[in-house]
Formats: C-alpha cells, sequence, structure tokens
C-alpha cells in the first residue's frame, strides 16, 4: 500500500520552494469562478473493503479516473485509487479483481508538517490552478483535488487538471 500526503500545502523537506509567486496562465478567463463552476460530478467514495473489480467496474460506468476511500463507518476520507495505475498493477498480476481495494489504495498521510488544503466548492479557481501547479509544495504537481465541505467531513466530488483545462476550453477570452 502506498502513502502520499493529503493535498499538502506546505514544502516537502528537500523540495525546493518557488522562488516567486505563482502566475496564473488563465486568470483572465476565471473572471471570479469557483470550483462549483466547473460543475464536478458528485463523488463516488467506496470503503477499503470493497472488492478491485467494483472500483473498476464504477468508475468505468462514470468514466472517472479517480475514486475516493472513506471509512465506511466514519466516511473520514483515507485515500484514493488511480483507476489507471490500478489497470497497471492488475495486468502485472500485483492484484486480483477479488481483492479488497486497501491492497492497491494509496493513503493520504497526515502529519503536523503537512496541512491538508481545503478545496471546497467556493475556492477560486486560481487556486484550484495554483494547487494543481504545485505552488504551495514547491512545484510537486498535483494530478486531482478532493472537494470538500469547509470542515472536511464530506466528499463532495473530485477535480483534475484536465477537469480546469476544459472549463477554460469552453469559456470565451
Amino acid at each position: 500500500m502506498t502513502e502520499i500526503m493529503a493535498q499538502p500545502i506546505q514544502a516537502q523537506e528537500g523540495a525546493s520552494p518557488l522562488s516567486q509567486p505563482f502566475v496564473s496562465k488563465w486568470a483572465s478567463r476565471y473572471r471570479g469562478a469557483t470550483v462549483e463552476d466547473l460543475d464536478p460530478p458528485a463523488a463516488l467514495s467506496l470503503t477499503p473493503s470493497d472488492p478491485i473489480s467494483l472500483a473498476l467496474m464504477s468508475a468505468f460506468e462514470r468514466d472517472y479516473t479517480h475514486l475516493t476511500i472513506v471509512d465506511g463507518e466514519t466516511r473520514a476520507l483515507l485515500g484514493y485509487i488511480a483507476i489507471p495505475q490500478l489497470q497497471a498493477q492488475l495486468e502485472a498480476g500485483k492484484v486480483k479483481p477479488e481483492d479488497e481495494l486497501r491492497t492497491a489504495m494509496i493513503r493520504f498521510r497526515r502529519t503536523r508538517a503537512n496541512k491538508y488544503q481545503v478545496i471546497t466548492m467556493d475556492t477560486p479557481l486560481e487556486d484550484l490552478e495554483a494547487f494543481f501547479a504545485g505552488a504551495a509544495t514547491g512545484g510537486q504537481k498535483q494530478d486531482f483535488a478532493v472537494i470538500t465541505d469547509e470542515r472536511r467531513r464530506f466528499v463532495l466530488g473530485v477535480a483534475t487538471a484536465n477537469d480546469l483545462e476544459e472549463f477554460v476550453k469552453r469559456r470565451p477570452a
């Protein structure tokens, strides 16, 4: 099982911080838009005990690339499954369709040194772009963002850098 930090906002040890503040390449297109304007689909969250086959079937039915993994009782966010990596693990024989997701999930690692960056429906798109670019993590880019409520109690959706690019393409200059 792999572990990563949950959306860190402080530079990791050994990472060089960006020397200049983040400058959005699409700021003129956002015009006050927030994550809600991306119209992200509702989150699909599974539990660590669900089978890998369920994750694959659910992701393909909804055309999702990432699924969040939550505690079955408390609904606390534990980690995620990246479908392309899961498929690679299956093809390599590292996991089987009947295995539990806990064998393949990537766990969020929370430490005092690395704070969780909350991404909500009200987060400005400039901030989301900066998050994807790794502006606060010394340039460590992020592939996706988990959208939660302000208190991080509920997973509302997942946004990807591709979602942001598609929004910009649809919006006139």
